[in-house]
């Protein structure tokens, strides 16, 4: 069985977000850059992430694409101390389409946080369990 752990990587770009979280005389929309308390106060955004999963034999077939929408809510001082996250995305790896879903928990103003993706069709890699560290 080749079943296991596998090393990868994912960046993220957040072309748009919304915060509804933020002071009301700050403006709530926020383009590619996105501070880490206008996020994680709360705040709906749309993302694109590269992933690379060290999944088959050669390096330019290890990238997967992915673009969705997710949700933020804060769960202690406003999100500074933790918040949550719930996402719906689109992924293709290697010409292989499918839906994922994706639940988050983040600490300190979301510098560190847990992730779990699950992709019904991804064969053999349905769940994709992540630590995140954000560098803003």
């Amino acid at each position: 069985s080749d079943d296991g752990l596998r090393f990868g990587m994912r960046w993220q770009v957040t072309p748009l977000l919304y915060s509804f979280g933020i002071n009301k005389k700050l403006s709530p929309w926020r383009y590619l850059i996105a501070e880490p308390l206008v996020r994680q106060s709360g705040s709906i955004e749309l993302f694109f992430t590269p992933d690379y999963l060290k999944l088959e034999d050669k390096f330019k077939d290890r990238w997967l694409f992915r673009g969705g929408a997710r949700i933020y809510i804060p769960l202690w001082q406003r999100g500074e101390y933790m918040s949550a996250s719930l996402a719906a995305s689109y992924y293709n790896f290697n010409g292989r389409n499918g839906i994922s879903y994706e639940g988050g928990i983040y600490l300190f103003a979301g510098i560190l946080g847990i992730q779990t993706t699950y992709s019904p069709s991804f064969t053999n890699s349905e769940w994709i369990f992540t630590i995140r560290l954000r560098y803003f």
